[in-house]
């Protein structure tokens, strides 16, 4: 083994360093070990997704659609930049919630008046005019606030039926009842 004799005079003792990441040896400079790698937003493939929701419990659909859609399932995941796929959700009137929440969950908003705050259970919403609300608010509120959420969210579809508008795309279509038990509920 090679020694690089580096002197220093720390109370009065002479210190022989071996080649050392961060200290320099006598006459050279620092060098670079790694660099770390960050996704730059051009560079950035994104892949279409086709999921269907018949029968899948909201919050675990929800968790695997965040995932995708901020691309930590990706090696290249930068936490700044939009990683994520393209997902597409068809039967989203069709999701189910485990225990009582059907009817015991409650979900808040204000009109913006003084007492105008309004309450909707998941029936009424899933039962009511746009059912895929559930989902998208699910997803939403899984995600950090701010403006990269706004950009991701717009990368989310979500249809009520079995129909959308983005077969063009040729999404490839992922099984989350296979990923896990759990995912659904019969």
């Amino acid at each position: 083994m090679q020694l690089d004799v580096f002197t220093a005079s720390y109370a009065g003792a002479v210190l022989a360093l071996v080649h050392h990441p961060i200290i320099p040896a006598a006459g050279r400079s620092f060098r670079r070990l790694m660099s770390t790698f960050v996704a730059k937003p051009g560079a950035v493939e994104k892949k279409w997704i086709l999921i269907d929701g018949k029968g899948l419990v909201v919050g675990r659909l929800a968790a695997l659609i965040a995932t995708r859609l901020k691309g930590k399932h990706k090696p290249i995941y930068t936490p700044h930049v939009d990683c994520g796929d393209n997902v597409i959700v068809i039967n989203a009137d069709k999701v189910v919630f485990t225990g009582a929440k059907h009817e015991d969950k409650v979900y808040y908003h204000h009109t913006g008046y003084p007492g105008g705050v309004k309450e909707r259970t998941p029936r009424q919403i899933l039962e009511g005019k746009h059912p895929e609300r559930v989902v998208t608010k699910a997803v939403e509120r899984m995600l950090a606030r701010g403006p990269l959420q706004r950009q991701l969210m717009r990368n989310l579809r979500v249809y009520k039926g079995t129909e959308h508008p983005h077969s063009a795309q040729n999404p490839e279509a992922l099984d989350v009842a296979k990923l896990n038990r759990k995912n659904v509920r019969v």
